[in-house]
């Protein structure tokens, strides 16, 4: 009997948040690297408070992408390296509801560490991030982000050299939302006018949109190789 979508992807999702919250690895790897970033940065940017707001967003989002990268190589190795995958893929289950429970579980964990990040910057930078514009702007960021992460950490968990292989195919794809999430970012922090900068947000979550479907389409393929 097949399992329905929603009880798939809500099992899927709930095994990998349990096995995290035993084991810590994945979320420690990226707290802790996420930590550091941000720190050096702290001290590497000198800055007045105007310049300073203006970089405030680019550092959020490349330690965001760089931890979260740390966060799927984990997470897909793994459940490849335990035959997880080989498990899920034999299960009377949907491919779609496959990656989108581990897709629940890779947006949770960025999402904390993301979440995390922001009194933190805060505190350090002087800049209040504690914005309702700038959670959604993470929030969309994140989802986005995460789609596009899972579905690539799939196909390099399978390889040898996966943990340089993700970087090297996620980051020329993900860079859209790089450039949407910091430029929306920027405009929330820096005051602009909403007219302008929820444009950015817009189109945020319109490539997220797109994003999603696709990979939705594209991993019954990537859970067959």
């Amino acid at each position: 009997m097949k399992t329905s979508f929603a009880a798939a992807v809500l099992a899927i999702a709930g095994k990998d948040l349990r096995a995290e919250l035993r084991s810590r690895e994945v979320l420690m790897a990226m707290a802790l690297f996420a930590l550091l970033s941000v720190l050096v940065f702290s001290f590497a940017l000198e800055l007045d408070r105007a310049a300073r707001g203006e970089a405030i967003s680019g550092v959020l989002w490349v330690t965001l992408i760089f931890a979260s990268i740390l966060g799927f190589n984990r997470s897909m190795a793994n459940e490849q390296d335990a035959g997880n995958f080989d498990a899920l893929r034999l299960a009377p289950i949907s491919r779609s509801a496959i990656f989108v429970g581990k897709l629940v579980g890779n947006c949770c964990f960025t999402l904390c560490v993301g979440l995390a990040l922001l009194p933190l910057m805060t505190v350090l930078y002087g800049l209040n991030l504690l914005d309702g514009w700038v959670l959604l702007t993470t929030l969309l960021g994140v989802g986005g982000f995460s789609t596009i992460g899972t579905l690539l950490a799939t196909m390099t968990a399978q390889t040898r050299a996966r943990e340089a292989l993700l970087p090297i195919a996620l980051l020329p794809v993900a860079l859209p939302f790089l450039l949407t999430a910091v430029r929306a970012t920027k405009g929330v922090l820096g005051g602009e006018p909403q007219s302008e900068w929820q444009v950015w947000l817009q189109l945020l979550a319109g490539i997220g949109l797109i994003y999603f479907v696709l990979c939705m389409l594209l991993f019954e393929f990537v859970a067959e190789e």
